[in-house]
């Protein structure tokens, strides 16, 4: 079997891919098998062609499975942790911007109360 391209895979839905995967596999199984017992060469040499298929299968539909879930989960209050931005552990558990600039009431009124001096000359 040619190699399967990957833009061809986006194409096809989600059953076909299935479909497509279990005919590599099966592929793959026949050929280990002519392998065990003693097949030709360019038998031999198919073997890491269907591999790398199966992984580009498997790939695309790991992207469509993933696109689907994001759709799904768009405008609600939380996301699954598989979907969110992975960044850095410290930038995750940063303050966001709001919470940054947000002050108590105590500060608020202190700051009305006494505003920063300003001066006509500075130094």
């Amino acid at each position: 079997m040619p190699k399967v391209k990957a833009f061809e895979l986006r194409n096809k839905t989600s059953k076909d891919l299935l479909g497509e995967l279990d005919e590599q596999k099966a592929e793959l199984q026949q050929l280990r098998v002519a392998k065990v017992s003693g097949g030709a060469a360019s038998k031999l040499a198919k073997i890491k062609i269907v591999r790398k298929n199966i992984a580009r299968i498997l790939t695309v539909y790991g992207q469509k499975q993933r696109a689907e879930a994001k759709k799904q989960w768009k405008g609600k209050k939380y996301l699954p942790l598989d979907l969110r931005p992975k960044k850095t552990r410290a930038i995750r558990r940063a303050l966001k911007p709001e919470q940054l600039k947000a002050k108590t009431q105590r500060q608020k009124t202190r700051e009305s109360n006494f505003p920063k001096r300003m001066y006509a000359v500075s130094m």
